[in-house]
């Protein structure tokens, strides 16, 4: 491809130049590359402009005036980061057929994978990309962003485009929305789960974390894509406003839903008993995994499924085979007849759902495990630790990824708000003290790192798994 193919009112001298490759690193800038000059929070990328031209960049792209070195090679834009990814998806351009995507504060990665294993039911090549990874149709996962970087997404599209994908499903983070990643994304639905308070150490408040959020539906669906909405949170309103505002299908799901409609929910020990309307049927079906917030996220990724041309009897069929994505309530064995889950709630609205879906199934005492993680809003610490003290029975406070921060000084905030908690630092102690609480009828939750295998202390990633620690303990209690 030229520069011209990228951008058709580059000087004439440079139309017919060969693009090689893109980076927004001048480190990796190679002869024939378009440098892409973004404002990051460490560093400028246009201090490293004229590194850039001297490695052989072809173009230097900005938002803001050109250096008067580089100005003959130089490209401005109104939004180099939409450039970026615009550009990335040409250089990349295969897609799967059908992208659907998914934001919100909480449930993102179970509908995404939801979604996935609903696609390959129905006989898609289907796949999954976000914080558990990409998942590919013969299972094999790898990476672990929640939504990556422009080049890293359109490069993994492609890929997964030539390896026959035609259905893909993932997620669409605040951040990676604010920051332009997903622009160029051919999506074919795009589905909202819920909004709590997250992220307001890079937010400056919940209404600018909520409109990051809502790009999805005003920028990137098409006009004739597919909003799918869970009906009965408190900012599905807004959403639907703003998609009807743009003359978007709107499909709705849940208790209030008007696409898929959840008209009864029974509990039956594990399993949910739903009886759901769409399109004036109605469909009685067992969904294998606890707590009303999963039968939510269920129903979006059913609707995410059916505006990807799946079969309405066949998305309903695969609803009773659900896997629950790894570490979301994720079971990992038990202790006289008390089982031990592990869940990735580390958000307010997150665990309070957990600690709900849980509270049925302890008879006797629900026990709670759980920290709050280092560089991230700290408002929400104490937040946290009245939820936990209010919802479970005995409470025991750690360490999560305290990052640069004095795991202390977390451990500290999170107290101010559960002050009987006890506290045990070190999260396999922690973990072994939990198992060695339960008694019959209890229940264990180890919140706030689900899936993850490490352990961020300072800028060191320690291996570290509650899976692996929780069963160490049930083995050692035995």
């Amino acid at each position: 491809m030229l520069l011209a193919d990228f951008f058709p009112d580059v000087p004439a001298a440079l139309c017919d130049v060969e693009v090689l490759g893109l980076t927004a690193d001048s480190r990796a800038v190679k002869p024939g590359f378009i440098f892409f000059a973004l404002a990051g929070v460490k560093a400028d990328g246009m201090a490293f402009t004229e590194k850039a031209l001297a490695a052989g960049a072809a173009l230097v792209v900005g938002d803001r005036r050109a250096p008067p070195a580089i100005a003959s090679h130089y490209q401005r834009v109104d939004d180099a980061r939409a450039a970026l990814s615009l550009a990335a998806a040409l250089f990349y351009p295969r897609q799967p057929q059908k992208i659907v995507a998914v934001t919100g504060t909480s449930g993102k990665t179970s509908v995404a994978d939801f979604s996935r294993q609903i696609f390959a039911a129905c006989g898609f090549a289907s796949a999954s990309l976000g914080t558990i990874g990409v998942i590919k149709p013969g299972g094999a996962v790898y990476g672990s962003l929640t939504t990556p970087d422009p080049l890293t997404l359109h490069k993994t599209l492609d890929a997964l485009a030539g390896e026959g994908v035609t259905h893909l499903a993932m997620e669409a983070s605040s951040h990676g929305l604010d920051q332009r990643r997903l622009d160029g994304v051919r999506l074919t639905a795009a589905g909202f789960t819920n909004l709590s308070r997250d992220h307001l150490d890079y937010h400056p408040d919940l209404d600018a974390y909520f409109g990051a959020k809502l790009r999805l539906f005003t920028d990137l669906l098409p006009q004739d894509g597919t909003a799918v909405v869970a009906a009965d949170g408190d900012h599905a309103e807004k959403v639907v406003a703003a998609c009807e505002a743009r003359g978007l299908k709107t499909f709705t799901v849940g208790a209030k839903g008007q696409g898929i409609r959840l008209a009864e929910v029974v509990a039956d020990g594990f399993d949910q008993i739903l009886t759901l309307v769409h399109a004036g049927v109605a469909y009685k079906i067992r969904l294998p995994l606890a707590g009303v917030f999963q039968a939510e996220n269920a129903l979006v990724a059913a609707g995410l499924a059916l505006a990807g041309g799946a079969p309405a009897e066949k998305v309903f069929q695969a609803l009773e085979k659900l896997k629950g994505a790894p570490g979301r309530l994720e079971r990992v064995g038990d202790r006289n007849g008390a089982p031990v889950f592990v869940d990735y709630a580390h958000k307010p609205d997150a665990l309070e759902k957990a600690i709900a879906a849980l509270k049925p199934f302890a008879k006797n005492r629900l026990i709670l495990v759980f920290g709050c993680g280092g560089d991230r809003d700290a408002g929400k610490r104490p937040i946290m630790g009245e939820i936990a003290a209010r919802g479970a029975d005995v409470v025991i406070v750690t360490d999560d990824n305290p990052r640069g921060e004095q795991p202390a000084e977390i451990r500290a905030q999170i107290l101010k708000g559960a002050p009987g908690a006890k506290e045990i630092g070190d999260r396999a102690q922690a973990i072994r003290a939990g198992v060695a609480e339960l008694g019959p009828g209890d229940a264990l939750l180890i919140a706030g790192k689900g899936h993850e295998t490490g352990q961020i202390v300072g800028s060191t990633i320690l291996p570290f798994s509650d899976h692996e620690a929780a069963r160490g303990a049930l083995k050692e209690f035995a």
